[in-house]
């Protein structure tokens, strides 16, 4: 019989404290924060998020208003021609598996929940093509919800400021709801991300200027701007 693995520690006070100096600092930097893709209801929410894994927001908000014009909801979609779509949704890159992910949810959503988004983070998991970190964006995003979504950036930017030791999405989002109290989860993520694009870069941090310089024990810090 296997054991059972031992939970890990919970962050002390002082780890706390740091992590929320962090997180004050930064909805300081961003007082007002959310994704820079276009929506106008929890259902496209859902499908921009899905498009937008490795290609840029911009690109899928110019894509985006076809989908949604031609296929406006999510019956509509579920019944599409994948080819048509296809060609809609090349632009994003892996558009043969993109365009099955949408329109495979699009069934799910139609068939199992009557068209509407379930406002549940397991639930909204068990869609196809739904995994945490795109579930989590649209609790937080939609709906305000507690919830953490787990990209790149956060990972890079969690990493870095010795908020997590891990590299697993789901233990950093994990280490995460255990700094912060719950009433805080929803704006953690987009902070993190957007300070990911503009400062805490993955090749070229900007350490000289970063807000949280003396909070952060990375030992790579460039003291200076290139020249």
């Amino acid at each position: 019989m296997a054991t059972a693995k031992p939970a890990p520690p919970e962050p002390s006070d002082e780890e706390r404290r740091r992590a929320r100096l962090v997180l004050n600092r930064l909805t300081r930097r961003y007082p007002e924060i959310g994704t820079a893709l276009d929506y106008d209801n929890v259902w496209q929410l859902l499908v921009v998020t899905v498009l937008s894994a490795q290609t840029t927001d911009e690109t899928v908000n110019r894509v985006a208003p076809e989908v949604f014009v031609r296929w406006p909801e999510p019956e509509d979609l579920a019944a599409a021609n994948p080819e048509e779509v296809e060609a809609v949704v090349y632009s994003t890159g892996f558009y043969r598996q993109k365009t099955r992910s949408i329109i495979t949810l699009a069934q799910a959503v139609t068939e199992s929940h009557g068209g509407v988004v379930p406002r549940d983070l397991e639930t909204m998991t068990r869609l196809p093509g739904v995994g945490r970190k795109t579930a989590s964006v649209v609790m937080a995003e939609a709906w305000g919800l507690p919830a953490i979504a787990v990209d790149t950036h956060v990972r890079r930017v969690s990493g870095r400021l010795g908020l997590t030791v891990n590299d697993d999405p789901a233990k950093i989002e994990h280490d995460l709801k255990a700094l912060y109290p719950k009433r805080r989860w929803s704006g953690v993520s987009m902070r993190f991300i957007q300070f990911g694009r503009e400062v805490c870069d993955a090749r070229r941090p900007r350490c000289w200027e970063c807000p949280l310089r003396d909070l952060c024990p990375w030992p790579d810090k460039r003291l200076a701007p290139p020249h």
